[in-house]
């Protein structure tokens, strides 16, 4: 029996660190999943535990490279951004991986904006809202205002993704996925890093930006295969959909973040619009794409369980709760007169008085149109004066036959449908160095479709 081709593909979130192996039709044909217990920085903050991740990924590779039903031929990363690795001369890390939910000091973040500007000119320049710690620019300048000697022995700071790929290539780089990532390093009007990185000295601390296709000579022992760069996991989730279409769309990508991505929107980003925690993404190919957040995933989740606890249900059964247009016929009326919130970042569902509702099921259509309403709201603003025709879904909400059809009926004038894609990050880091290793033309069939009628759904 001859051995399937492969690519591995770590594909590395905050909370689960997986590995998969991909055939040459984008299948996946192995994979595992593993959880470290995080440590803490010199501060006592949880942070990840780098050594555990480090030995993880060489176990993990020996582990693939010892079964003979599999010959690797590239390994490619997808990891969380906002986090960076600091190296010494040697490769040796030299400090933990800071956990980007640390609180950032106000009087060293004060003295940076005022120094650079200003918040608003600055974020507007850099495309990145003021974040404290998930400005991972940032990070660098604390270690050199708060340990300058840590400073001078960091060699190379590399972003996640780039450090992992280090690990088997031995090669430093960075890559414009990660630097595109609300870091507050990128000067996204003249594309290049921003001036307060060559003034802070910064930019000798940043290794030469390598494209996205770029593969390397693998270090690390094994058969002879190449090693990826690394992407930002946002980044590699839109490579799938970019690949298989070129009329202009959306991307919502759901989970505990709701995230409308339009790559066909380049207009430079206004003060109201960083107001309304949008910003910009760099692509693969190093398009931007500008992008409007909202944490929606995790209100969803909150609210579920308090539905659950006052009418003495499962939360469970919401999974697949059924559209019931005679419910949302109901609520229409309902809500008839209240008055239209326009943008806001959370939904009012939180103030509801779940006992205004006669039962479970009828509560949770109100959640899943308050949030929708509020994803409205967000989408529209990378989606005005666009020539965008599709709105794609993915990740949890797109498994929410409520919330897709009121998501549908809201935007009529768009087709809208429900992607299923089986670990969308991970096959965007295979099919950003395709050509590397893989003979086969990039298949059609990637990404399952589900349309959803506005017709279909009550006009709300």
């Amino acid at each position: 029996m001859n051995a399937i081709p492969v690519i591995a593909i770590f594909d590395v979130g905050k909370t689960n660190k997986k590995l998969f192996l991909f055939d040459r039709d984008y299948r996946i044909v192995f994979e595992k999943t593993a959880r470290f217990i995080e440590t803490v920085d010199e501060d006592c903050f949880a942070c990840e535990n780098l050594q555990s991740l480090r030995l993880s990924v060489f176990d993990s590779l020996s582990e693939i490279f010892r079964l003979k039903e599999f010959t690797v031929k590239a390994v490619n990363f997808s990891a969380y951004g906002a986090s960076f690795v600091y190296l010494d001369e040697f490769g040796q890390a030299v400090a933990p991986l800071y956990n980007y939910l640390k609180p950032y000091p106000q009087d060293l973040s004060n003295q940076f904006y005022s120094t650079y500007g200003g918040e608003l000119k600055f974020s507007t320049e850099t495309a990145s809202p003021i974040l404290g710690n998930l400005n991972s620019g940032l990070q660098l300048y604390r270690i050199k205002h708060e340990k300058p000697e840590l400073f001078k022995r960091i060699k190379y700071a590399l972003h996640l993704p780039q450090y992992l790929s280090f690990l088997l290539s031995g090669q430093y780089y960075s890559d414009l996925t990660s630097i595109g990532c609300h870091t507050a390093l990128w000067d996204f009007a003249n594309d290049r890093y921003h001036e307060w990185v060559q003034r802070e000295g910064l930019a000798l601390k940043l290794a030469p930006v390598a494209a996205a296709d770029k593969a390397l000579p693998a270090l690390f022992p094994g058969n002879n295969y190449k090693v990826g760069v690394g992407l930002h996991d946002s980044s590699a989730a839109l490579i799938p959909y970019l690949v298989n279409f070129s009329e202009p769309f959306i991307l919502i990508s759901t989970g505990t973040w709701c995230i409308s991505l339009n790559p066909f929107n380049q207009s430079p980003l206004t003060a109201d619009e960083l107001n309304k925690d949008c910003l910009f993404y760099i692509q693969y190919k190093g398009k931007h794409v500008k992008a409007s957040r909202l944490f929606s995933g995790f209100e969803h989740e909150q609210q579920v369980k308090r539905i659950g606890v006052h009418f003495n249900q499962d939360a469970i059964k919401f999974r697949n709760l059924p559209f019931d247009p005679e419910v949302m016929v109901k609520l229409k009326k309902r809500n008839r007169h209240a008055p239209k919130a326009g943008f806001v970042k959370e939904s009012v569902f939180a103030s509801r008085d779940l006992s205004a509702f006669d039962n479970d099921e009828e509560a949770y259509h109100q959640l899943a149109l308050d949030l929708v309403n509020l994803q409205v709201e967000s989408t529209k603003l990378v989606l005005t004066n666009t020539p965008v025709k599709r709105i794609f879904v993915d990740g949890g909400f797109s498994k929410n036959s409520i919330y897709m059809h009121l998501l549908a009926s809201s935007f009529h004038n768009i087709e809208t449908f429900a992607a299923s894609m089986a670990q969308a990050s991970a096959v965007g880091a295979a099919l950003s160095i395709h050509k590397e290793w893989n003979t086969k033309p990039i298949p059609s069939d990637i990404i399952e479709l589900k349309y959803y009628s506005a017709s279909e759904a009550i006009a709300l």
